[in-house]
């Protein structure tokens, strides 16, 4: 079975979106900066690396629905089409045809369970937003944490790290790139003994 990791661009002070998100402007007030690395042939470079080990990946619903129109039929990995399962309370009405989602109305158990078999010994990728993230680890389901820590500070917004658990999450850092747009850190879950 392969590894659950959740992978998430953030500003330097901890935000995932800027203040006043709407649906024209999912990202708030300034968050759009925090996507700018994947434009850059650095992030290019990091992104194709990350698909070649992803099996599938698991979104929350707000997620789906801000970024279905930049995603498209193929979902957030591209031309590699993984399969992407949303978390969410009810089936939206149309999503795109031939499209790699699947929505998943049990929980975060039942989107686990099913992108695990899909993926084989491939990562899950746990993507966002930020209120499914702290479910996953507050149920201890990660093993991997992967940050794109952005040069900005958002000062309001959506935080990454709201409302999980006061318990401590001992991480070792497996990998840290530099490049001009971000730092872009990855580490593992430390086991209890």
């Amino acid at each position: 079975m392969g590894k659950v990791a959740f992978d998430i661009s953030v500003s330097l002070d901890g935000y995932i979106a800027g203040a006043g998100r709407t649906a024209d402007a999912p990202m708030g007030q300034g968050g759009d900066q925090l996507h700018n690395w994947m434009g850059s042939e650095d992030g290019q470079a990091l992104l194709g690396r990350m698909v070649v080990g992803l099996g599938a990946v698991i979104a929350g619903r707000r997620t789906y629905d801000d970024s279905v129109r930049w995603w498209g039929a193929d979902g957030p990995s591209g031309p590699a089409r993984r399969p992407t399962f949303v978390v969410t309370h009810a089936v939206p009405a149309d999503s795109p045809e031939n499209g790699v989602y699947r929505f998943v109305t049990g929980g975060i158990d039942a989107a686990l369970d099913q992108a695990r078999e899909t993926a084989g010994d491939h990562t899950v990728c746990v993507m966002g937003g930020a209120h499914l993230i702290q479910q996953f680890l507050a149920a201890g389901l990660v093993d991997e944490v992967s940050l794109h820590v952005v040069p900005v500070l958002l000062g309001a917004g959506t935080r990454l790290f709201d409302g999980v658990p006061a318990a401590q999450l001992p991480l070792e850092p497996l990998e840290v790139i530099n490049t001009p747009t971000a730092l872009h850190t990855r580490y593992g879950v430390v086991a209890s003994t």
